[in-house]
């Protein structure tokens, strides 16, 4: 079986965010690493539903929670701060995809918010789809 790209349809606009993320705690997402890092399969991102700047002892104790409760392995390659996010709607998929948004050209041509992002690399034995079978998935959890 081959599979298929998410298609994004549409993204939601800056209304449609706010009222997307009302008593969204964070959105975890997991997806295939490049190739060459084979003791770090997965690409982790932790959406944290927050614009605020988190203290450095406060972003390392959630990052031991996430790793504690999914079983994640030592993170490699970990970035941990704010970040524009914008949310793809796609005929797929039940909940709209995060999106990191990096390129300036993005940021500005898809809606957006401020949210608390942890990007890294790392191991679990729980998200066999992304490191087996090389699907992207996510998973919101709310208030």
């Amino acid at each position: 079986m081959q599979a298929k790209s998410i298609k994004t349809e549409k993204y939601l606009s800056q209304e449609e965010i706010q009222e997307h993320l009302k008593n969204v705690e964070y959105i975890i997402m997991a997806a295939p690493a490049p190739e060459h890092f084979k003791d770090t399969p997965i690409h982790f991102t932790i959406f944290l539903n927050t614009a605020e700047q988190i203290p450095k002892d406060i972003q390392d104790a959630i990052l031991e929670k996430f790793r504690e409760e999914h079983g994640i392995k030592e993170p490699a390659e970990l970035m941990s701060q704010l970040m524009p996010v914008g949310f793809a709607i796609s005929n797929a998929q039940d909940t709209p995809m995060p999106m990191l948004l990096v390129k300036p050209e993005d940021q500005r041509s898809i809606p957006n918010v401020p949210m608390h992002v942890m990007d890294f690399l790392a191991d679990s034995d729980n998200f066999d789809e992304a490191k087996k079978d090389s699907l992207t998935g996510w998973s919101y959890s709310y208030e």
